[in-house]
C-alpha cells in the first residue's frame, strides 16, 4: 500500500464524522483533530483502558456508556470518539469535566462540546473502524469479527453447561443461598426507613452470607452482586420517600465507581458506604414523618446543583415561590435553615469527591462552586468537624 498522509486523513476522518480524532505515534499524542472544541480531552480520564487494546481494531465502553473506537497500524493508533446514543445527563457530564481536570470556568464549555459530538450506535462505530482498518492494514473484517468473538462464546457456553450439570450444594449452602432473600428483605426495610442506626448495628454483627454464583471469576462475582444491591436499595430509598432521579442517578455512580474497582477489599467498602448512603438519603428526607412535597422539591433541585454556587433566589423562582416564603417555610418543614440544608449536602458530596476521586481539595472546592478554598475548609470542618485534608487521611 502506498504511504498515508496519516495526519491528512485523521482531520479528513473527524470533520467526515463529528467526532474527535486522536492520532497516537507510540504514547506520543502527534494530532487531536475535532470539529467541536473541547478544552480537556475526554480521553485522558480512559488513557489507560484505551492503551490496553494492541489488535487492529478494539472499542471500549466507559462506565457512562461513552464510546472509544481504536484502530492499530505499527507504531500508529487511531482513537475515535467519544460517541454515544445518548450522551451521559448533565451530572454525569458535570463529573466527566472535574475528572478531566477542565477548570470551573471552561466546564459550561467542556459540556456543551460533549453534547454536540455526533451521536453514533456502536455497530455504526465499529463500521467506521473497520472500514479505517481496512485502509490502513488491508485487513478485512466483518461487523461480527469486532463485536462477537466466537471462541469467546463457545467457551462461555461450555462453562455454563459444565456449571449446570456438575454443580452440586449442599444442605448447608443451599441454606446460606436461600438465606440471601431474607437478607435482602431485612436490609431493604432498613433503607426504606431510613433506619441508619440499624443498618450500623446489623453490620456490626452481620452473619455470613453465601450468594448464588452469577460469574466465573471471583471479581466479576462481586460487581454482579454489587449491581444487583444497587438496583434493589435503589428501588428501596425510592419506596422511602426518596426521589426517583435522585435514587437512580445514586444507582448509576455507584455502578460506575464499582466497575473501575479492581480488589475485594475496595468493591465491599463501596457497597457498604452505598447502603449507607441511600440509607441517610432517606433518613434525611423522612425526618419528622413523611416527607414534604417541598423538602423533596428542593433536595431534587440541591442535588441537581450541587456543582453550582446555588442562588436560593433562583431556586425560589424555580419552586414558584418567593425567597423569604420558601427560606421561612423549609426550616419549618424539615427543621433546619435552607442555607444550613445546602451546605450539608455540599459537604456530603465533597466527602464523596474526596475518597473516591484523586483530585486535591482545592479542585474539588472549585467544583462545588465554593468562592474560595479557605471558605470551602471553614464549612467542610463545620459540618464534618475535621478539615478536609483530615477527614481523607481517615478514609
Amino acid at each position: 500500500m502506498k504511504t498515508v498522509d496519516h495526519e491528512y486523513f485523521i482531520r479528513l476522518l473527524s470533520n467526515l464524522s463529528g467526532i474527535p480524532v486522536r492520532l497516537f505515534r507510540g504514547e506520543e499524542l502527534i494530532l487531536f483533530s475535532s470539529s467541536v472544541s473541547l478544552p480537556r480531552d475526554p480521553m485522558n480520564v480512559y488513557r489507560k483502558e484505551v492503551f490496553g487494546f494492541s489488535e487492529h481494531v478494539a472499542y471500549y465502553i466507559t462506565p457512562r456508556f461513552h464510546a472509544y473506537g481504536i484502530v492499530n497500524s505499527g507504531d500508529m493508533r487511531i482513537v475515535i470518539g467519544p460517541t454515544a446514543q445518548i450522551f451521559a445527563e448533565e451530572r454525569e457530564l458535570n463529573e466527566l469535566a472535574f475528572e478531566a481536570g477542565v477548570p470551573m470556568e471552561e466546564t459550561r464549555a467542556f459540556i456543551e462540546g460533549i453534547k454536540s459530538i455526533t451521536t453514533m450506535p456502536l455497530e455504526s462505530l465499529i463500521t467506521m473502524l473497520i472500514a479505517v482498518n481496512y485502509f490502513l492494514n488491508g485487513e478485512k473484517l466483518e461487523l461480527k469479527d469486532v463485536m462477537i468473538r466466537e471462541e469467546e462464546q463457545l467457551q462461555i457456553k461450555e462453562r455454563v453447561e459444565k456449571q449446570r450439570t456438575e454443580r452440586t450444594y449442599d444442605t448447608e449452602a443451599d441454606d446460606l443461598t436461600h438465606n440471601t432473600y431474607k437478607l435482602e428483605e431485612l436490609l431493604m426495610g432498613i433503607v426504606q426507613r431510613g433506619d441508619s442506626a440499624g443498618l450500623r448495628a446489623w453490620i456490626a454483627s452481620a452473619p455470613p452470607v453465601r450468594g448464588g454464583l452469577m460469574a466465573s471469576t471471583q471479581l466479576r462475582q462481586l460487581k454482579n452482586t454489587f449491581i444487583v444491591s444497587a438496583t434493589l436499595f435503589s428501588r428501596a430509598a425510592i419506596s422511602g420517600g426518596l426521589s426517583t432521579e435522585t435514587a437512580l442517578s445514586m444507582s448509576d455512580a455507584y455502578i460506575r465507581r464499582a466497575e473501575l474497582l479492581n480488589s475485594q477489599r475496595d468493591i465491599l467498602n463501596l457497597q457498604y458506604n452505598m447502603i449507607l448512603e441511600f440509607t441517610e438519603q432517606v433518613e434525611k428526607v423522612r425526618r419528622g414523618g413523611d416527607p414534604t412535597g417541598l423538602v423533596l422539591a428542593v433536595t431534587d433541585y440541591v442535588r441537581k446543583h450541587l456543582s453550582e454556587r446555588i442562588d436560593t433566589e433562583e431556586m425560589a423562582k424555580a419552586l414558584f415561590m418567593s425567597r423569604t416564603h420558601l427560606s421561612a417555610q423549609f426550616k419549618k418543614e424539615a427543621g433546619e435553615t435552607l442555607t444550613d440544608f445546602i451546605l450539608r449536602e455540599k459537604t456530603e458530596e465533597a466527602k464523596r469527591l474526596l475518597r473516591w476521586s484523586d483530585r486535591s481539595a482545592s479542585a474539588v472546592a472549585a467544583y462545588l462552586g465554593f468562592s474560595s478554598h479557605s471558605h470551602f475548609i471553614r464549612v467542610f470542618k463545620k459540618y464534618a468537624g475535621v478539615t478536609p485534608n483530615e477527614w481523607r487521611e481517615r478514609q
